[in-house]
């Protein structure tokens, strides 16, 4: 299809990127409330981090499942039905007076947003050529989804100090309804061209209850412990139900996950990718917001603020992320902005008990800002690449995903390795802040080396050249998984 023969696109960009800003900002903005939720609702110290994790389990389980769904039901009307869930489940959390409202509340808001995010992504492809346009709509996606995090730290501190935790909740109400008002005007709808046939009922159930499952255990680990029978055998049912879902889409007639994707070398890389970036950007942010709140004892707003400096330059150097993945190819700038990740998570590392702002963590605030920018931005557009407009879904679907499922093992990685030389430090008489201090510290230090493993992986699996080569070659490679 012509992008100038749809003279809305950017307003429907500018609509779908609110959206998905909406959900990525509600996996952290809760972060910095915890405390005042814990107390309101009486959670117990285990039981708060289900706040947390449901959202987590529904968002990582069904972001395939919605991709899909969007290329088969049309993207248009996904999209609506998601931000009308996320919508409302935002209103009942926000209204929760137990913590069961509020856990199964923010279940159905994961479930929305699983809904939500590909959709945003597959309804950019399918509006914009491939091409510079693109690259720029997708760069402007890329912005919202590397700030976002830092954003939902910044946003919950302040909503949490003047107004109260509900209105961490309250204010996507607001913000969906304008959407749902808009998209109708704005969004064109679309779906795959010629596919009608039946849906993967197999493939949906069994993907969704692998990832659902995969995602649970890897919360509890940190709380339950990584041999904990409970924790192998929740590892075990995932891998049996994710194989058995492997082994089906190869002999499905109408898969919901076309195994052919993956012969496109780009794309395949660009999820490699996406797993170990979102590893360690959701770990990373999980373990600063501890330790600013709990060793240097910032108040919920003034963490908040922190973030600022990483938010705003994620946003500002986004369209100088686009412009460079457009003239080198996304390779040498995916790289760059993993590298410069990993030099703020090793800068984080040197953490001191009676740390500054300033001087101990101003420097890593900016040089993850940077290196957010750098890599999300190639990553979408590299995930993308010659896809066509019936696998946009998917595709979408699938980028999400990744990120989703690698940050919720990296977040459980960074918190089993803190919290065990937390304790063991507690046990040798060293003082809670020390042990805090250094335990956040190993965990950066694991985390930097998983930034470091998307460096290797970014340079040996994406194709090098130009973007025009990277996506032309993408495009051949596309063809013939069809063929």
């Amino acid at each position: 299809m012509s992008s100038v023969a749809d003279p809305r696109r950017w307003q429907a960009l500018a609509l779908v990127c609110v959206a998905f800003f909406m959900t990525v900002l509600d996996v952290s903005i809760v972060n910095v409330a915890l405390p005042s939720i814990g107390r309101h609702l009486h959670f117990s110290e285990t039981g708060l981090q289900w706040v947390i994790t449901a959202y987590a389990i529904t968002f990582g389980g069904f972001l395939l499942l919605g991709g899909r769904a969007a290329d088969l039901l049309g993207r248009r009307r996904l999209f609506l039905v998601g931000v009308a869930l996320f919508a409302a489940a935002s209103l009942v959390c926000g209204l929760a007076s137990s913590t069961g409202m509020l856990v199964a509340a923010r279940a159905v808001q994961g479930f929305g947003a699983a809904i939500v995010s590909p959709a945003t992504l597959s309804i950019i492809t399918t509006t914009f050529e491939e091409g510079a346009e693109r690259n720029k709509a997708l760069g402007i996606w890329g912005a919202m989804g590397g700030s976002g995090a830092a954003a939902g730290v910044l946003f919950g501190g302040i909503l949490t100090k003047y107004l109260g935790w509900q209105w961490i909740f309250f204010v996507n109400v607001p913000v969906g309804a304008f959407v749902l008002a808009l998209a109708p005007r704005v969004v064109r709808e679309s779906r795959a061209p010629g596919e009608r046939q039946g849906f993967d009922l197999v493939g949906a159930s069994s993907v969704t209850g692998g990832l659902a499952l995969l995602v649970y255990a890897i919360s509890k680990a940190p709380v339950d412990g990584w041999g904990d029978t409970t924790t192998i055998v929740l590892l075990i049912a995932s891998a049996i139900l994710l194989v058995f879902f492997v082994a089906w889409e190869a002999r499905a007639q109408a898969p919901l996950m076309p195994l052919r994707i993956f012969r496109v070398r780009t794309l395949a890389g660009a999820n490699i990718v996406g797993v170990l970036l979102g590893a360690s950007v959701f770990a990373n942010f999980f373990l600063l917001t501890l330790y600013v709140q709990n060793v240097l004892g910032f108040s919920a707003l003034k963490t908040g603020l922190t973030f600022l400096a990483t938010a705003g330059t994620t946003v500002i150097v986004a369209g100088a992320s686009q412009a460079l993945t457009t003239r080198l190819g996304p390779r040498p700038v995916m790289a760059a902005g993993l590298a410069l990740n990993t030099g703020g998570l090793i800068w984080y590392a040197q953490i001191p008990v009676h740390g500054s702002y300033a001087s101990d963590l101003l420097p890593g605030y900016l040089m993850v800002g940077f290196g957010l920018a750098l890599a999300f931005i190639p990553v979408s557009i590299a995930a993308l690449a010659g896809v066509g407009a019936g696998d946009a879904g998917l595709a979408s679907g699938l980028i999400n995903t990744s990120q989703q499922i690698g940050g919720a093992i990296g977040v459980a990685i960074a918190s089993s390795v803190a919290v065990s030389r937390i304790t063991h430090l507690l046990h040798t008489g060293d003082s809670q802040p020390a042990a805090l201090t250094s335990g956040y510290a190993v965990a950066f230090w694991v985390i930097a080396g998983v930034s470091a493993a998307g460096v290797v992986t970014a340079l040996t699996l994406i194709r090098s050249g130009s973007l025009a080569q990277v996506e032309a070659d993408a495009d051949l490679e596309a063809i013939d998984a069809f063929s």
